[in-house]
């Protein structure tokens, strides 16, 4: 106990220095119940710095010479994490690393154009395209995605819009309309074919239209809305993996020209089944047809009604005829992610009350049975916060591993305002991403180690640092996306593109780069440097969906010409104002993390060094 008592002196002691520049507002305490890991984490160590770089972690920077000259690294004394992560950050050093990021971008896109279109991906090590697997239908994870119809092209309408490529994104556009059609037959996910190509006509629609044009002169001549026709006739297409299911709940595949294969499974994950309504609404608001919102949001209504009596979670695979849940893990990753993150941004853009009803109790019952760890991210003594996955039924701990996907979770906090939470949350992948240069797709916080350890160039940690960023402006999160475009760089950059590490300890690579590396991975980082962006100016309101298409946020969506989408009591169905959404069941929020802080680290550095510990970089 002696050095438990010397660790705790010269912690209290440091914060006594400190007090006067660190003190911060103590968190409330939540309507939530905190759980300690079931195996314990090393205590907050105690100082000074930490140790040279893991393997795999790019330790120096080619931009150090612009960070001394900026005056970045902190003053004389401070500790590692300070002198690294403290202070200004030189206006030059962003504007390179945003041309950076638009280099990484125009290199991918091109290299896809010019080796790949009209298919649907590009194989950056052999420089060809890459379609549907005809000769092994159960070939999944590529068939799930690949649809034979320029999947690449499609997905990164936008993101060429966002960074104010006006000529490419008219001439893309002009390509699409000319050469894409979806009379195919292809067997997709009705998710992914949602949410990748649905979601990306529509955002290109809603730039091409804008009367205010915030991005440039996005226009084309003689536009005669075919990217919405084309909406349009995909979304019918997928109509038929509605019909026939017992539950309401969706089959997860659809062939594009005969609809749903005889011989498909009865099964669906949760987030591909409850992850639609953000896209089929816009599409029913604009068209001012609700049969794409209502059969989205039946299928989201009937998945929430079957949620554990005893802990209000959810599973991740259902039966969509029986519902009977055939995965009965609740965690933030795979299978289970957009669900939530769909229930906030449905409620944000459509402003239907019961949307922010179902996200709120979602939320307070994730605190409740999936979150572990202390209390609050910058106070007190304990293990830091983590989400686990549980048991449906009962919250009990089914593994010791997360996977990548969860990483979006912190950015999702941001926009309900549980900063403090997301910080901490965001400080756990960030750790894992500077042991091994990127983020394998499972990992064993138990073990230390990957479970599953390839990366597919995933946009999720580079999300989630961008609206933290925003949250807060701490440059502090400006060196994360630094690391993370440097990694890429490094690791992923291929002959003609960038590839998917297959190995995230070996550094091998894999022939593939997957659409939503362009549609988002080189958006955020983009955005992240490029403070100057239409999407940041005061009056302009966007929402990015799920696969990082933008949307305006305005008052056509607020509005239905139906007023009976699901039968529903009047008082829950009506519209939420502003003044609704109250985060009282979080342990807190975005007003709680002072202005002061702007240029300290947003987690304290011996947080930070206890993280770092946590996934073996010390």
């Amino acid at each position: 106990m002696q050095w438990r008592a010397l660790v705790l002196g010269l912690l209290l002691l440091r914060l006594g220095l400190q007090a006067l520049l660190t003190l911060l507002p103590a968190l409330a305490p939540g309507l939530c119940l905190r759980r300690r890991f079931p195996f314990p984490f090393p205590p907050p160590p105690a100082l000074p710095g930490p140790p040279a770089a893991a393997a795999g972690h790019p330790g120096s920077s080619h931009w150090g010479s612009l960070l001394r000259a900026g005056g970045l690294g902190g003053a004389a004394g401070a500790d590692e994490y300070e002198r690294r992560y403290s202070g200004a950050f030189p206006p030059q050093l962003r504007a390179r690393l945003r041309d950076a990021a638009r280099g990484m971008f125009v290199f991918g896109y091109d290299s896809y154009m010019q080796h790949a279109f009209p298919r649907d991906e590009l194989d950056p090590l052999h420089c060809r395209g890459r379609g549907p697997d005809r000769h092994d239908p159960s070939n999944l994870n590529i068939n799930d995605v690949l649809g034979n119809y320029s999947l690449t092209l499609i997905d990164a309408l936008d993101t060429l819009a966002v960074m104010g490529n006006s000529s490419e994104f008219q001439k893309a556009v002009r390509l699409v309309i000319d050469t894409v059609s979806f009379d195919k037959d292809s067997t997709v996910q009705v998710f992914e074919a949602t949410i990748r190509v649905l979601g990306s006509l529509l955002s290109a629609h809603i730039i091409i239209t804008d009367s205010r044009q915030p991005f440039g002169d996005m226009t084309i001549k003689d536009y005669d809305n075919e990217l919405l026709h084309m909406a349009h006739d995909l979304a019918v297409r997928l109509l038929p993996a509605f019909e026939n299911t017992k539950t309401g709940i969706p089959y997860p595949r659809v062939n594009l020209k005969k609809g749903v294969p005889p011989d498909s499974h009865n099964e669906t994950c949760t987030a591909g089944a409850g992850s639609l309504l953000v896209e089929f609404g816009i599409l029913s608001r604009l068209l001012g047809d609700s049969t794409f919102e209502w059969v989205a949001r039946r299928a989201v209504k009937a998945l929430w009604s079957l949620r554990s009596n005893n802990t209000g979670l959810l599973g991740n695979v259902v039966n969509i005829q029986t519902g009977h849940w055939v995965g009965k893990q609740s965690g933030l990753g795979a299978g289970s992610d957009s669900f939530y993150e769909y229930l906030l941004k449905s409620y944000i853009l459509f402003g239907e009350r019961e949307d922010l009803e179902m996200f709120n109790d979602a939320y307070r019952n994730i605190q409740s049975h999936l979150r572990r760890g202390r209390e609050a991210c910058n106070e007190g003594e304990g293990d830091p916060p983590l989400y686990v996955n549980v048991n449906m039924f009962t919250g009990q701990l089914m593994n010791t591993w997360i996977d990548s996907l969860q990483a979006f979770f912190p950015g999702l906090q941001v926009l309900i305002g549980d900063v403090e939470d997301a910080i901490c949350l965001h400080a756990f992948y960030y750790a894992i991403w500077k042991r091994y240069g990127a983020l394998p797709e499972r990992y064993n916080w138990q073990l230390q180690a990957p479970d599953v350890p390839f990366y597919p160039l995933r946009p999720e940690l580079v999300e989630s640092t961008y609206l933290l960023y925003q949250a807060t402006k701490n440059p502090f999160y400006l060196h994360v996306g630094m690391d993370i475009l440097q990694s890429l760089e490094k690791y992923t950059k291929a002959k003609c593109g960038y590839a998917t590490l297959h190995h995230v300890v070996e550094k091998t690579k894999e022939d593939r780069m997957e659409s939503f590396f362009l549609s988002e991975t080189c958006k955020y980082l983009y955005l992240l440097f490029d403070e100057e962006n239409p999407l940041h100016k005061s009056g302009n309101k966007y929402m990015f969906t799920t696969e990082g298409h933008v949307v305006s946020v305005d008052e056509r969506f607020r509005h239905s010409l139906w007023q009976d989408i699901l039968p529903a009591a009047e008082d829950s169905a009506a519209k939420a104002k502003p003044s609704d959404f109250k985060t009282l069941n979080f342990s807190s929020n975005c007003n709680r993390v002072p202005d002061e802080r702007r240029y300290l680290l947003p987690l304290k550095s011996n947080y930070m060094r206890q993280i770092d510990r946590m996934v073996g970089l010390i």
